[in-house]
């Protein structure tokens, strides 16, 4: 096998990866051409507050392409690593044959380059047409006001740009378990960390650590300099990455506990009980089929808090101070308009990543189910056990995702409003309970779904043929 042929063949496996580069740069470019039209109205309006709205849209507009281009960055870094945990046997095979692990890794990195160019320019040209024909659209029905909103904005190169380098970037991440495949492996099945060896890893643990704890810190900082001016949001923004970029690397500690805990939840039969165990016998794997469902409801949670806070908080400074806020309606409406967007980008980044890594994780466990099967486990008692890690992953998941999303969606909208002028100070953060209830149904329903067709694929083959996989 040559590394081309691997090449070739990854490519098929970064579905995924693909739609979620394409909505990155689709979002990034639309979002800065539709900022560009904000400014325009909020520049032919009569607003006492004017500069302050045209700083705070400026603010959310790069925050919002920096998440969006993180967001794409995590999802696609955990797809690739997936892929190369479940292609363990095939580069120790090419291992075993001479290449090196420079080489292979190189070649996944230019799986990453290939997505993201390919998606930032599908991306960028649908989120161009999406932004200029809802322009030309709110023209005619008299939703915006009928102004000269100016050509293309050249910046519209910048988000895809940034889009393909960190999908690249990711791609390099995610492959940098190449360096530790050995060609002995060739001779056995692709084998994940146990527990023990992933707490073995001091080095990482702690970087975990220092960025989550250190994260909040930053928050907890910019939500009070908000209370003073509006750039603690940037504080307060760099604060939440940090403090969600150690959730991330340190997944592997904190989510196998917690599936294991919610899996106790689900009775005592033999599938439940073994979905329980298999949430710590291999940590990193649990890790990475979850993580996907904790960015999704955090994203979702952040943003629907987030919008709510912005609403309540604008319309308690234009109820104190009419006259300055007068003429905003719109650029909230607008706002308000962005928000929902956000919320829809983040569920379907939700939906593929986490469809991607679930499918990928129970195809590349062909070779386990079929051991299962060979000591007795029936087709219809695997299944089970796949279900129960499926609903174990929804609880644990969205428990942590609206935990998340709570906080950081109120930190967003208390440090960028909190000082503005006739605001109300410091609020509690408001949760869309609805939002929770539908949550928790969907992502229910995706994790179940999910899980099907692969385990049933996974499980129609008989047990020789499996224990045969690679």
């Amino acid at each position: 096998m040559t590394v081309s042929t691997s090449h070739s063949r990854g490519l098929k496996d970064h579905t995924s990866s693909l739609i979620v580069t394409a909505l990155s740069a689709a979002f990034g470019v639309g979002l800065i051409q539709t900022t560009g039209y904000l400014t325009a109205i909020v520049a032919q309006n009569d607003i006492s507050a004017r500069n302050s709205v045209q700083l705070a849209l400026a603010m959310v507009a790069s925050v919002f392409i920096l998440i969006a281009v993180y967001v794409g960055s995590i999802v696609t870094a955990n797809t690739f690593a997936t892929i190369i945990a479940g292609r363990t046997r095939t580069i120790a095979l090419m291992r075993l044959v001479g290449a090196t692990a420079k080489t292979l890794r190189l070649s996944v990195a230019r799986e990453g380059l290939a997505v993201g160019a390919v998606g930032a320019a599908i991306g960028a040209a649908v989120g161009l047409v999406i932004v200029t024909a809802a322009l030309e659209l709110a023209r005619a029905t008299g939703a915006v006001p009928d102004l000269d909103y100016g050509a293309i904005d050249p910046l519209i190169v910048m988000p895809a740009g940034v889009v393909v380098v960190a999908t690249w970037g990711a791609s390099w991440v995610g492959s940098r378990r190449v360096l530790v495949v050995t060609p002995i492996q060739a001779t056995g099945a692709a084998q994940e960390r146990s527990r023990e060896e992933t707490r073995r890893r001091p080095v990482r643990n702690g970087v975990a650590a220092l960025f989550f704890f250190g994260g909040l810190v930053a928050l907890g900082v910019g939500v009070v300099l908000g209370l003073v001016n509006g750039l603690g949001f940037i504080v307060a923004f760099f604060g939440g990455i940090a403090s969600f970029t150690g959730v991330v690397i340190g997944a592997h500690l904190v989510i196998p506990p917690l599936l294991r805990l919610t899996g106790r939840w689900f009775g005592s039969s033999a599938s439940a009980q073994m979905a329980a165990e298999n949430s710590t016998r291999y940590p990193e794997r649990s890790a990475r089929t979850t993580i996907g469902l904790v960015i999704g409801v955090t994203l979702i949670t952040t943003f629907s808090v987030a919008a709510q806070g912005y609403a309540d908080m604008i319309a308690a400074a234009q109820q104190n101070e009419p006259e300055a806020y007068a003429g905003t309606d719109d650029v909230i409406a607008i706002t308000m308009a962005i928000f929902t967007a956000l919320i829809g980008f983040s569920a379907v980044i939700a939906a593929f990543g986490m469809i991607n890594n679930l499918s990928l994780s129970v195809i590349q466990r062909t070779r386990e189910l079929g051991l299962l099967r060979a000591l007795g486990f029936t087709g219809r008692q695997v299944r089970g056990m796949v279900v129960a890690e499926s609903a174990q992953l929804t609880v644990t998941g969205v428990g942590i995702g609206l935990v998340l999303g709570v906080l950081y969606g109120w930190a967003g909208a208390q440090s960028l409003l909190g000082s503005m002028f006739g605001g109300p100070g410091l609020v509690l953060p408001t949760v869309p309970w609805l939002l929770v209830v539908v949550l928790a149904v969907g992502s229910a329903l995706l994790t179940l779904a999910a899980a099907q067709i692969p385990a049933r694929k996974a499980t129609s083959v008989t047990p020789v043929l499996a224990l045969a996989a690679d």
